[in-house]
């Protein structure tokens, strides 16, 4: 019986281009609160993001792990965090400022949620800053280095194989922290703690609801998302999901356009009631 269900956000859950996880996601994901079933998100986005993904139904988030596994809650407490060290940080603006064309973002998880944009060139950094509150200088001179940071990503100016050499080459020179895209579309790289990706926090929130990895499900698409999928049996792959995701996948269903999780949460939900499983995980 499934116990546990968690999902990559964008691109998964919820389609390019809409507001917010939809009515009948939402209410799907209450059917299975009822039945016992936890379900939460797992998502490069940070906590104060969720009420806008989901509407302010603060229900189906109270369970996830944020930050790509690195905040980990569990019925509405925080059970795990893990910071990202300060030095490899720095290492890693070093690096950005000399391609021209990469920034550091850090953002204020404790805060309001927004982040600043770190670089020696930012007047290089082509796109859309809405998000940051500043754009800024060095991080070793702009910030305390024994303040505790979790969210950090890379913002790149360039085309999807101009991120993958940079991922690959920041991999390589700093390996105190994980680099992984997000999405085959957004100019990011996501950073985290070497050793610790959403996987890992798959495996934590199992472990602490006490449920066995065969009674987990996770949705994914994307490079980040790869960890998840095979850190259980059951990883589910949508149709629009990266190729190295639909391989790792054992199970498949349509995209996230069509709203394709919803309707296989509601499938779980059904095989619930029937002590049975779901159409789409029956070989």
């Amino acid at each position: 019986m499934i116990k546990l269900i968690l999902t990559d956000l964008d691109d998964t859950l919820i389609p390019v281009g809409a507001p917010c996880a939809s009515a009948r996601a939402r209410k799907a994901i209450h059917v299975l609160l009822d039945h016992g079933i936890h379900f939460g998100p797992v998502s490069g986005r940070i906590p104060s993001a969720m009420g806008w993904m989901f509407a302010d139904d603060a229900a189906c988030f109270a369970t996830g792990a944020f930050s790509n596994g690195q905040i980990l809650h569990l019925d509405g407490r925080e059970v795990g965090v893990k910071e990202l060290p300060f030095e490899a940080l720095v290492h890693t603006q070093e690096i950005l400022d000399a391609t021209g064309h990469a920034a550091l973002a850090i953002y204020d998880v404790e805060g309001d949620g927004r982040a600043t944009l770190y670089s020696g060139a930012p007047d290089l950094i082509g796109q859309d800053r809405t998000i940051f509150t500043e754009s800024s200088g060095r991080v070793e001179t702009k910030l305390d280095p024994h303040a505790r940071y979790i969210k950090a990503n890379v913002h790149v100016s360039g085309s999807y194989e101009e991120r993958c050499a940079l991922r690959d080459r920041l991999k390589q020179e700093v390996p105190e922290l994980g680099f992984v895209l997000p999405s085959l579309k957004a100019p990011l790289i996501d950073i985290s703690p070497a050793g610790w990706d959403k996987g890992s926090s798959v495996r934590a929130l199992a472990e602490a609801l006490g449920v066995g990895l065969d009674e987990v499900v996770c949705f994914g698409d994307s490079e980040n998302d790869l960890s998840m999928i095979e850190a259980v049996p059951n990883g589910v792959a949508v149709a629009n999901a990266a190729p190295e995701i639909r391989e790792a996948a054992r199970w498949h269903i349509g995209p996230s356009k069509d709203d394709a999780v919803a309707a296989a949460l509601e499938d779980i939900a059904r095989a619930a009631d029937a002590g049975t499983l779901p159409s789409f995980m029956q070989e």
